[in-house]
């Protein structure tokens, strides 16, 4: 996960925000204001934006020390762990909520559920939410993925709301519920390719790739008259710790 530490400016200006209605869903579900909040791989604070307003006290866990910085600036009453997840020690009788904001497949497969279901408190609320970034228009939609595969072959996307499957397979959580949150995001070519900047699958190709990909990007966006329309997809996937 320590490949966002070198963007981590431009990751917090290009990255959009959650919407608001995850405050409220998660409140609806808890049964009020928790009495304590962490967020895992807490990055530059996005996912944090609408978890403040839960209004319980907020511990972040971020592992790279350049976002942990940057969060810092963002939010100074914000109690911050520079480490893993899995290195973390959860506080005594457990999280009120635990949340995690686009960053669960950066966790274990094989201990991310069992070790968020043992941070918990019981009756605790496990909150994952992120966004899929999808396109308005179909034929945008076609023309990029062609590109970026004439780069390179060996990109694959996660099946949508990948994480609500995965909670719910593993069974440490009760009560599993999903909702969906779209809208469409217009953004110019500036902001396109910044955004596409950020993204780990990007970061993980070789400055070549990067320079070829950002290059077919570029002109494809003039070809659609200098505007991308972004299909984005925010789910969040709520589940109860209930004691066992």
């Amino acid at each position: 996960m320590d490949v966002f530490g070198a963007v981590a400016e431009q990751y917090e200006h290009a990255r959009p925000g959650y919407p608001p209605e995850i405050t409220e869903a998660i409140l609806a579900y808890h049964g009020g204001t928790p009495t304590s909040v962490v967020e895992v791989a807490a990055g530059t604070g996005k996912g944090t934006e609408v978890l403040v307003p839960l209004g319980a006290p907020l511990t972040c866990v971020e592992p790279d020390p350049r976002m942990a910085a940057r969060l810092a600036e963002r939010f100074p009453d914000v109690h911050i762990e520079v480490t893993t997840f899995e290195r973390w020690s959860p506080p005594a009788g457990g999280a009120g909520v635990l949340a995690c904001a686009l960053a669960w497949h950066w966790l274990d497969p094989a201990t991310r559920n069992a070790y968020a279901r043992r941070a918990l408190a019981p009756g605790g609320t496990l909150a994952v939410f992120g966004h899929r970034y999808d396109y308005a228009d179909a034929a945008q939609r076609d023309a990029v993925r062609a590109a970026l595969r004439s780069v390179d072959r060996t990109a694959r996307e996660r099946p949508v709301d990948w994480f609500h499957r995965d909670i719910v397979e593993h069974g440490q959580f009760d009560d599993v519920r999903r909702e969906v949150f779209r809208r469409e995001l217009p953004l110019d070519k500036e902001r396109y390719l910044a955004l596409m900047r950020t993204f780990g699958p990007y970061l993980a190709r070789t400055p070549e790739q990067q320079r070829r990909g950002i290059a077919a990007l570029d002109r494809l966006v003039d070809d659609f008259g200098g505007t991308v329309v972004l299909d984005l997809r925010t789910t969040l996937v709520l589940g109860r710790a209930d004691a066992r």
